[in-house]
């Protein structure tokens, strides 16, 4: 896709010069921060051990603030990578270039995915700050959830990016976004939820209730964002079938982004 790189730096760039991406950056590392700082503290305060593998888990995946980072980043991001462009005009002077539609989506997915793995990054800090102070930790680890938190946004970025194609006002882009986010991610427990509410209708369709809700749950367990994530990762392993899931999902959103470009050039 010839433009990629044109777009992407262009789109780097311009992401870095407002001051939204310096002000998310900054409140997600304050974030962060403060709560690695609470569970060093909580721990000394008890005179226990740190248990360094458990306060990067927290961190990058077992805690609730590394979801709502997941959720509130990658659809203020996609705000202002499409929406927000579309509504000054200057998206429409950029489709006008000689660039793909795709060349246009996946440049902006590819800076919006750059913000993400340098937000990220900071688990690098905190790591070598562990090794200089006190206890090293896994090394390969803090590698492996590094990359899977950057596989994670990418899922995230590439949804929000179609949300932020469908619309013109950046605020209800990134509310739809959100929306569509934390949807994605419940999907297995609403699917749950469902299941139970609707035994005898199953039980009709499968014969036995029982067949049925292993076979949903199955097909619902393949599309746990955070189960994909903890199971492979957490424990320091980079697997190609995990690795293989993201880019299929990422593709996937990508390919709807662009084809919501596309309606939108032929609807004028």
């Amino acid at each position: 896709m010839r433009g990629t790189l044109v777009v992407y730096r262009r789109e780097l760039g311009a992401l870095f010069a407002a001051p939204l991406a310096w002000l998310l950056l900054f409140i997600a590392l304050l974030l962060n921060g403060a709560l690695l700082t609470l569970l060093f503290s909580s721990r000394a305060s008890l005179s226990a051990p740190v248990d360094i593998s458990a306060a990067l888990e927290m961190l990058f995946g077992q805690g609730v603030l590394f979801w709502a980072l997941m959720l509130v980043m990658p659809p203020l991001l996609a705000m202002r990578l499409l929406a927000e462009e579309s509504a000054s005009g200057t998206l429409e002077y950029l489709r006008t270039a000689p660039l793909s539609d795709a060349a246009v989506v996946v440049g902006k997915f590819l800076a919006g995915l750059s913000f993400m793995a340098l937000l990220w990054s900071s688990i690098f800090v905190y790591s070598a700050g562990m090794a200089h102070f006190g206890t090293a930790p896994d090394w390969g680890q803090v590698v492996a959830i590094y990359v899977g938190t950057v596989l994670v946004s990418g899922i995230f970025v590439a949804l929000s990016l179609v949300f932020s194609a469908a619309t013109r006002t950046p605020i209800l882009a990134a509310f739809l976004s959100f929306i569509g986010c934390l949807g994605f991610l419940l999907l297995p427990a609403i699917g749950a939820r469902l299941l139970a509410s609707m035994r005898v209708l199953m039980a009709d369709a499968f014969g036995s209730y029982d067949r049925a809700e292993r076979f949903l749950l199955d097909q619902l367990s393949r599309v746990d964002v955070a189960q994909h994530f903890i199971r492979s990762y957490f424990r320091g392993i980079i697997d190609s079938a995990e690795v293989v899931f993201f880019l299929t999902w990422i593709a996937f959103f990508l390919f709807l982004t662009t084809r919501t470009l596309e309606a939108r050039r032929w609807r004028g």
